[in-house]
């Protein structure tokens, strides 16, 4: 039985009623949904609130679940949803996080783990640790489709087909995405590369 069949299995027994299959999915995925939501809206504490609102809405869309797709692509359309969500109500109510009044030049800071310098070169340390603040800027500055089919695509391993039904749109339209996204993202990063 492959893990998708599994988290299948799992997810049928949480539209009976079962918490322990619950917290099984919840403890296989959690991470790669906090992940999701960090690289999408940037707050590492925000992102761990909101996967816990993904949750809550897959025990409460339990009922309504089929199993027509795997179980993850339902899952990162929950996900993006509440991403989606999150940014409306930011929108309306724009408020400063911790995180964003911590500095601005930690990567740290912002949630992004430094490669381990120990046996570098301090100055390639400080390079790469740059580029992967600006590498994560760049991402945030995407349009929202881009940017969520982008962290579908590389951080979370999706396949067109996957990201094209969490974005509701076809495969093609998800390729051509991809492809402006990274020409983009070629462009902001230009002198690092």
């Amino acid at each position: 039985m492959t893990s998708s069949d599994s988290d299948v299995t799992l997810m049928l027994r949480v539209r009976e009623g079962d918490t322990e299959a619950l917290r099984e999915l919840i403890e296989r995925h959690q991470r790669a949904v906090i992940n999701t939501i960090h690289r999408a809206i940037g707050d590492a504490n925000e992102a761990e609130d909101l996967a816990q609102r993904v949750f809550v809405q897959v025990y409460r869309s339990a009922k309504r679940y089929k199993p027509t797709a795997k179980f993850t692509t339902w899952l990162f359309t929950i996900t993006r949803n509440t991403i989606l969500n999150e940014h409306r109500r930011r929108s309306r109510h724009p408020s400063q996080s911790l995180d964003a009044l911590q500095d601005p030049s930690d990567p740290e800071a912002a949630g992004w783990q430094p490669p381990d310098t120990s046996m570098r070169d301090p100055a390639q340390a400080a390079v790469e640790r740059e580029l992967l603040e600006k590498i994560k800027q760049a991402v945030q500055e995407l349009p929202e489709a881009q940017r969520t089919a982008v962290i579908l695509c590389r951080y979370e391993g999706l396949s067109y087909e996957e990201i094209a039904e969490v974005l509701g749109c076809s495969v093609s339209a998800t390729k051509s995405m991809l492809h402006r996204a990274r020409l983009a993202l070629k462009d902001k990063l230009r002198g690092y590369y």
